[in-house]
């Protein structure tokens, strides 16, 4: 299929930090097909209807199509491998009976909830990262996973690297996937995420395009990110602030990125994520601008 665009309940304020939003589903889902986009993912378990014919009713409804489900594991810790292995099961089970095989497990770290990397995201150095005997833990825990996931479901699954977790600069990203197999695990590049991370999503589109198998476009407000940095802002702070402003209000090179998309024969979907929290403005619009911005991109 060609590249297409969907968005996320994220862009309502859904998100699993638990900011709260006052849309239901009903709404979320007509005021995205009403702003142009073809697919959804699921958002938090329990926010789209968990029977799996229900689900797939109201996607029919709304015409939309499900292209994956965010699923957070606290990787570096051991103890928690055996759970994360249930909740991915539990989704991709969802979404298999629901849809089929087609929609992607994103995996990520349980983001937000170390201390210090919530406080330094933005300005993560290797000090402050996993040291080789975590890291063989926590890879260990995104290989089981994703080898259950496929086993029993036949879904594919990908790892979000994001600000606020252990996988967050550019050299985490690579340190994962050196450490995982590429025929069980792609990658979901987020372009916001991997800028805010202090790196250069078109120069990792480039490095790991192999990998690269589902894609989030959010884009990097580099005011916000300095103030941020100068100010000593944790995760939070910054993203209240607008750090992931609209599409092509930041330094994101999206025309460069959608050509290297499709220089690569890149034939999937781009989910539009905006983090939209209460008290920042109409999300409804705000999807329709980004959705305007990527057809002038041709999308």
């Amino acid at each position: 299929m060609a590249i297409r665009v969907a968005n996320a309940p994220c862009s309502w304020g859904v998100l699993e930090f638990g900011f709260g939003t006052a849309y239901t589903y009903a709404q979320v889902l007509a005021e995205m097909r009403e702003t142009g986009y073809e697919g959804t993912e699921l958002g938090d378990w329990g926010f789209l209807p968990t029977e799996p014919r229900r689900l797939r009713q109201v996607l029919e409804e709304h015409g939309l199509e499900l292209v994956g489900a965010f699923v957070p594991v606290a990787f570096a810790r051991p103890e928690a491998h055996e759970e994360g292995v249930d909740q991915a099961l539990k989704v991709a089970r969802l979404m298999a009976e629901a849809v089929g095989e087609h929609p992607f497990v994103v995996l990520s770290d349980d983001n937000g909830k170390d201390p210090r990397r919530t406080q330094r995201a933005g300005r993560i150095t290797p000090e402050d990262g996993l040291s080789p005997a975590q890291w063989e833990i926590f890879a260990e825990g995104v290989q089981r996973v994703a080898e259950a996931v496929r086993r029993e479901t036949g879904l594919r699954v990908v790892f979000h690297h994001h600000c606020a977790g252990y996988v967050e600069a550019p050299w985490e990203v690579e340190e994962l996937l050196r450490r995982t197999d590429p025929a069980l695990l792609g990658l979901c590049l987020d372009t916001g995420h991997y800028r805010y991370g202090g790196g250069d999503p078109l120069d990792a589109l480039r490095r790991f395009g192999d990998r690269v198998w589902h894609v989030h476009f959010k884009d990097h407000d580099p005011r916000v990110a300095q103030k941020a940095r100068e100010q000593g802002w944790d995760y939070f702070t910054a993203v209240r602030h607008g750090v992931f402003c609209e599409l092509g209000k930041g330094d994101v090179p999206f025309p460069a990125i959608v050509n290297e998309l499709q220089r690569m024969g890149y034939q999937g979907w781009i989910v539009v994520e905006q983090d939209v929290l209460p008290g920042m403005g109409s999300p409804k619009e705000s999807a329709r601008r980004n959705r305007a911005y990527l057809r002038s991109l041709g999308l």
